[in-house]
């Protein structure tokens, strides 16, 4: 896919960086290249593959689910400037 000067001046114009005139073609060369190898990517036969987030599969350290402060409802309670039943009380925003 191939990004013309035009195309280059709206993608900055979206992201909110300046970029000179004289800049555009370069800018635009750049976008391509980075297409072209997306592109590549989508060529690239995944079937089969399992998606993963590391190269090392590390499972997530686990800590037991405890209540280490609690049991003061009342009090966290008694700043709200309305509370009912058991519950803080906001205003409705959404019509």
């Amino acid at each position: 896919m191939s990004i013309d000067r035009q195309t280059a001046r709206h993608i900055a114009h979206l992201a909110r960086i300046r970029v000179a005139e004289e800049e555009l073609d370069h800018l635009a060369g750049q976008l391509s290249g980075i297409l072209t190898w997306i592109e590549q990517l989508q060529e690239v036969d995944v079937e089969g593959v399992e998606p993963m987030a590391a190269v090392n599969p590390m499972p997530l350290p686990m800590r037991a689910d405890e209540v280490t402060d609690g049991g003061i409802r009342e009090a966290i309670l008694a700043n709200a400037p309305d509370a009912r039943a058991g519950f803080f009380t906001v205003p409705k925003v959404v019509e």
